[in-house]
């Protein structure tokens, strides 16, 4: 039986591609043969030198012979997939001693749990300066074909930003294909939605069969993130697009004349690392240009971190891969996705707000977020606490915690924390409540969301917070006034968002993350039939386009302009399109004062490379750059062999074995050719120096000479030899060295920033620095 099993497992003896037809159906006689799974069994993620895979599986099926089948703790391997693109290996759940086997195979390189990662959840596109027909949204740019895959929580195609109305035919460079599944049919795809699949085993093999009265097996999006982020990234022009009101105006992604290729990996509870790491390995073997991965985990060395060695795998293959940077802001280092191949999207805000004003008793104002659109609220009693609820939980007011008869037709305060933003609002409604006031803790700072509430609602600040709670407990009968006011424009912008994750990265501090920030805070996107706006299950409401926030939303803006430069520059490897986008950041906001940091409670201070990278992404500048950072697989490589890793590690990256330079390649991990320069000194070290190398290329005006300007970080001397590079021609290459010398020695952790810029005629291609002392 186990030969027949390996004859379906490998039915050719060349490597054509037939991984998902060989999974499904291993996956299937696996289970027909398996009644007592054993409780020891997990899922792993399993990597195998590249030529390794197939011998493995075929021991490990070997091994049946010597076990008892008619033990009944006896269980057969499920193997789920087989990696070849992404990654060289294959997922499979297994018994303790089914490991082992695997382990003590020849070709076996590692293994790691499988867990879940978690999703990092209009006008931008005017914000960012993308006007149609001028600039990068001209007719020669949005002509050529660009395709973006989009690892998320599926797509609705009958979406109106998804219509294929004037499309050429799907290139014929495209190998991928339309997947049939619950509710989805091939016919669901057109020349717009030109692919689609879905990936569930790793995620049924942790948390259980998917119940599709509440999802579909299927590429089709129950929950809204995957539609939001596609339209966000590739959706087509849609008129008159608004949330029952507000925001109304011209939907459109940011390239909308690209393809969409949908990959569903991601489910309710989130989205497993061998589900996530099989849809980046279909992605690169249908042909996608673009990767768009709006999820992560938190912080790990890159040798664990399904994500980046996947990403490495579309980098080789010349794919950009755009990531979230997480949602853990404004904590020090929190980013997630920091691997330096992968492009870490912070979120910020546009101008557009929604403003709400709340005018307490003792007559002060405060200014809060609200998406409800009614009539202004007269003055209603306030309650909170021990005046809404019993228990420590009716201070976040969490489900059950809040008491009718004190809280029926008053305004009820609730605190972010312990349980969703939405589902508190749910619990004032369901106890009578007339309205909720959210309140922003010193955690998340100044932040103003504006959340698709069931009830009128408005997000406060954490100052405005600590004013309004100080009236509440000085007053006898505390009572508020609200005033909707809708949608407004010219707010000060871009400002970096509270929750966005914040660097320097644990896994490799020596290159500065995140790279760039991005709109990712009250965007209006598209939105599934599926869902409701809240994600509460007793929220009737259905739209056609809803408003949420997260670096989620920032990451697809950020692969759509990437789509968009890759029009215009098709020979550009995924580097360059990264320096470019960071060389052309904007550091000032609408106001020409630098860009903000809401994360700062009680004043907004300025951004620091730790919030938003190399700065606010500007996309008409990033066409032309005049300079780009250009960065090779085998500089990767030797990075991460100056991060001291064993061949071993390298060999997930590699694919085959690679040997470190002895002399030469990369003397140190910050002299990656990288667009931006982090510098760590150790406190009381002897080490007071420190000297990075960098080579820039050519891409603007063919003879250029450029001079080197410099901002130096507090408490660093900085000096740049040369000082002139002088440019003959295109795609020319020079170099230079950089040295950091520390004046003092400081007591305590602390982190300076400052700025190397390169200037000729109309170029500035400027690169943050930022420098921490441990």
């Amino acid at each position: 039986m186990h030969r027949f099993l390996l004859m379906l497992l490998f039915p050719f003896s060349d490597n054509r591609p037939m991984m998902f037809f060989r999974s499904f159906v291993v996956f299937f006689f696996l289970i027909f043969f398996t009644s007592n799974v054993s409780s020891h069994k997990q899922t792993y993620v399993i990597h195998t030198v590249a030529t390794s895979t197939k011998h493995i599986v075929t021991s490990l099926y070997n091994s049946f012979q010597t076990e008892n089948i008619h033990d009944d703790e006896f269980s057969l391997p499920e193997i789920h997939y087989i990696y070849e693109n992404a990654m060289s290996g294959f997922s499979a759940t297994l018994t303790d001693d089914q490991l082992e086997t695997v382990k003590n195979t020849k070709g076996f390189i590692s293994a790691y749990p499988d867990e879940l990662l978690s999703l990092h959840t209009t006008y931008s596109h005017e914000f960012l300066g993308l006007e149609y027909g001028i600039g990068l949204w001209n007719e020669t740019s949005l002509s050529s074909d660009v395709i973006i895959g989009l690892v998320d929580t599926g797509i609705s195609p009958e979406h109106v930003s998804f219509r294929d109305t004037h499309m050429t035919p799907v290139p014929s460079r495209w190998r991928g294909s339309c997947d049939e599944g619950t509710n989805f049919s091939s016919s669901s795809c057109n020349k717009k939605i030109i692919g689609a699949s879905a990936f569930y085993k790793g995620y049924e093999s942790i948390v259980g069969k998917i119940n599709e009265t509440t999802d579909f097996r299927s590429a089709r999006d129950a929950q809204g993130h995957g539609t939001h982020t596609a339209s966000t990234a590739a959706g087509g022009i849609v008129p008159k697009a608004n949330y029952f009101g507000q925001a109304k105006g011209l939907a459109s992604g940011m390239r909308f004349t690209s393809r969409i290729a949908a990959y569903k990996a991601c489910w309710a509870l989130g989205c497993a690392n061998t589900d996530v790491i099989a849809a980046i390995d279909r992605a690169i073997l249908d042909g996608v240009d673009v990767i768009s991965l709006s999820l992560g985990g938190s912080s790990r060395p890159f040798y664990v971190d399904p994500v980046a060695i996947a990403g490495f795998g579309a980098m080789q293959k010349n794919i950009f891969v755009s990531c979230s940077a997480g949602n853990s802001g404004p904590t020090a280092s929190t980013v997630s996705n920091g691997a330096p191949w992968l492009m870490t999207v912070a979120a910020s805000y546009t101008d557009r707000t929604f403003p709400a004003i709340v005018r307490i008793g003792n007559r002060k104002s405060l200014v809060g977020s609200s998406l409800y659109k009614g009539k202004s609220l007269k003055n209603l009693s306030l309650a909170f606490n021990r005046t809404a609820g019993e228990g420590s939980g009716a201070v976040f007011c969490i489900r059950d915690s809040l008491k009718r008869e004190l809280v029926e037709g008053k305004i009820v305060i609730c605190l972010r924390g312990a349980s969703g933003r939405t589902a508190k609002g749910e619990e004032v409604k369901r106890s009578g409540g007339a309205a909720m006031l959210l309140v922003s803790t010193e955690a998340e700072g100044e932040e103003l969301l504006a959340d698709p509430h069931v009830l009128p609602a408005v997000s406060i600040g954490f100052s405005d917070g600590k004013t309004l709670l100080t009236y509440l407990a000085g007053a006898a009968n505390a009572t508020a006034a609200v005033r909707f006011r809708g949608t407004a424009y010219g707010a000060t912008a871009p400002m970096v968002a509270a929750f966005s994750s914040r660097g320097p990265s644990v896994a490799g501090p020596e290159v500065a993350k995140p790279d760039i920030a991005a709109p990712g805070m009250n965007i209006l996107a598209g939105w599934s039939p599926f869902s409701s706006p809240s994600l509460l299950r007793s929220d009737p409401r259905r739209v056609q386009f809803n408003i949420i926030s997260g670096t989620s939303m920032a990451c697809p803006h950020i692969s759509g302009i990437a789509a968009l430069i890759k029009s215009v520059h098709g020979d550009w490897s995924p580097a360059m399109i990264k320096s470019a986008i960071m060389t052309t950041a904007r550091i000032t906001d609408n106001r020409n004062r630098p860009i903000g940091d809401r994360g700062a409670a009680g004043a907004e201070s300025a951004a620091t490379a730790f919030a938003f990278g190399a700065g606010h992404v500007d996309p008409t500048r990033a066409v032309d750059p005049g300079l780009v950072y250009d960065t090779s697989t085998v500089d990767y490589l030797n990075y991460l062999c100056s991060l001291n890793y064993t061949s071993q590690r390298i060999l997930l990256f590699s694919g085959t074995n690679y040997t470190c330079p002895s002399n030469g390649g990369v003397l140190s991990p910050g002299d990656l050719n990288y667009p931006s320069f982090a510098v760590n000194f150790v406190n009381g070290a002897n080490l007071k120096t420190v000297r990075y190398k960098r080579t820039v290329t050519n891409v603007g005006s063919p003879a250029c000479e450029y001079m080197a300007h410099v901002e130096e970080p507090k408490g660093v001397k900085v000096r740049v030899e040369p000082k002139v590079l002088k440019f003959q021609k295109v795609r020319e290459r020079l170099s230079y060295t950089v040295s950091f010398d520390a004046e003092a020695s400081r007591n305590t952790s602390s982190s300076s920033f400052g700025v190397l810029v390169w200037m000729c005629d109309m170029y500035n291609v400027r690169s943050p620095i930022s420098v921490t002392w441990e």
